[in-house]
């Protein structure tokens, strides 16, 4: 049976995870809501 806890113990994650992580963390990336925010701002400029 296998030992959770152990296995836990030894886990260590990816070192491609790692710099995923770290890429999307450090990326200004327009999503939506900086979208609708800025259109918000135009609308009420006009």
């Amino acid at each position: 049976m296998i030992n959770f806890d152990e296995e836990i113990k030894k886990f260590h994650p990816s070192l491609e995870i790692d710099d995923t992580e770290d890429a999307i963390y450090n990326s200004s990336v327009t999503d939506m809501t900086d979208i609708m925010l800025e259109l918000m701002e135009e609308m009420k400029e006009n």
